[in-house]
């Protein structure tokens, strides 16, 4: 195993990583546009390229360890490490590499976590919508549990809302 392997593996997770944004950002788009019709089609394809990038992780895995070795680095080192006793020019494509990655992550962990609270938002307000049409009232005791209230009163609904 060489740097070229390693290489050709880190652009392999590069490309992964792109897609899981754009199908977080399909999802996001979903939500953002309530349609739920095609949400759980959006999640299982996010779910299929976790799972690719689980598998391409494995292999990146090893041939770092290989290069590592090679290098006579702890079969443990980071890509900044690797890419720091890596000769010319593979040093400066690691270090693209590693800095890719840095941004990659930080745009997928913000776009997981506002569809993250659009999901919450989405559910707060379905519930909320079911309470309105139910006989009783849901509130929370004491310990923060879930707890059915008295008797709701009569309610007018406005259709034309």
């Amino acid at each position: 195993m060489s740097l070229t392997d390693l290489a050709s593996v880190l652009w392999r997770s590069r490309e992964l990583l792109e897609m899981l944004l754009f199908k977080l950002e399909e999802e996001q788009l979903l939500l953002a546009a309530n349609r739920s019709r095609w949400l759980s089609h959006a999640t299982r394809e996010v779910e299929l390229v976790l799972d690719q990038i689980r598998q391409t992780e494995v292999i990146r895995a090893t041939y770092a360890q290989a290069v590592a070795a090679e290098l006579g680095l702890d079969p443990e080192a980071s890509l900044g490490e690797l890419a720091d006793a890596a000769p010319d020019p593979w040093s400066d494509l690691l270090h693209q590499h590693r800095k890719a990655f840095l941004l990659l992550t930080s745009e997928i962990r913000t776009l997981a976590d506002v569809n993250r609270d659009l999901l919450t938002a989405g559910q707060r307000a379905a519930r909320e919508t079911m309470l309105a049409f139910a006989e009783t009232v849901e509130t929370y005791g004491p310990q923060g549990q879930t707890v059915t209230g008295g008797v709701r009163r009569p309610t007018l609904v406005d259709e034309a809302i």
